[in-house]
């Protein structure tokens, strides 16, 4: 009888082990996504086709955005050759090339609010896209240097070449660029004095003091945080320091 009673249990114990194991594989197992409850789902999006989906956003967004072109070209100038180029936002890169240098210089380019509200007021005044109007003269200067004009938008795309103008709006977006490429080089021109020049740093500060006289820099304010570093910058003979002292009160009145 105990023989018979200790099988009993035994059994049964095999049989409470076996239900928990399978109970236990039960839990762990789970339907694939498309196939819940006997029903198809679709799987969700993996991260790759959301990129895509992005990426193409991206894209067109950027075709679709206007492009701004300026350039000019002497060969017999110091600068011989300036390139400017930026989107709606004033964001972009001026190019020069000089005599004095084997390569061409590439800085980036961020135009202030005040600047690129004036130059896109002029893009708009100019129709530039919506016209075929001819910039130029009757009479031709190539002395003083050829100056280019372009402009991209939702694929289309034009360009201008002029040595001389009698449209004003072109004469004036010509200004507006060429204040743009003059404040640009002398940031170029005094931070490489500054690292390996010091004592050309004298004569540059006294070229932007006559043109801010002449109103030729596209935005002066833009240079006060670098005047403040030039006045105090011990590495710069102390002429050029005070003087750039000077001209940084002279910008904030």
């Amino acid at each position: 009888m105990k023989n018979k009673k200790l099988l009993c249990v035994a059994a049964a114990a095999l049989l409470s082990m076996s239900a928990a194991v399978s109970s236990a594989g039960q839990k762990k197992t789970s339907p694939r996504p498309e196939e819940r409850d006997g029903q198809q789902v679709a799987a969700p999006a993996t991260n790759g086709a959301s990129t895509a989906g992005a990426t193409t956003t991206t894209d067109s967004s950027v075709a679709a955005s206007p492009q701004y072109f300026y350039e000019f070209e002497q060969p017999e100038f110091v600068v011989s050759h300036i390139q400017i180029e930026h989107d709606g936002a004033g964001r972009g890169r001026v190019r020069f090339v000089r005599k004095s240098d084997a390569e061409p210089i590439t800085e980036p380019l961020e135009l202030s609010p005040s600047v690129l509200q004036r130059i896109m007021t002029i893009w708009e005044m100019l129709r530039f896209l919506e016209t075929e109007t001819s910039y130029q003269s009757e009479k031709q200067f190539p002395h003083l240097g050829t100056s280019r004009l372009r402009m991209e938008r939702g694929g289309r795309e034009r360009a201008a070449e002029f040595n001389w103008t009698r449209n004003t709006d072109a004469s004036a977006l010509v200004n507006e660029y060429r204040r743009v490429a003059d404040q640009a080089l002398f940031v170029f021109e005094i931070n490489l004095a500054r690292e390996i020049q010091p004592l050309d740093s004298p004569k540059l500060i006294s070229r932007l003091d006559t043109l801010l006289d002449r109103k030729a820099l596209s935005d002066p304010k833009q240079l006060l945080p670098l005047l403040r570093d030039l006045s105090i910058d011990e590495r710069l003979p102390l002429i050029a320091r005070n003087h750039a002292g000077r001209l940084l009160k002279k910008i904030e009145k």
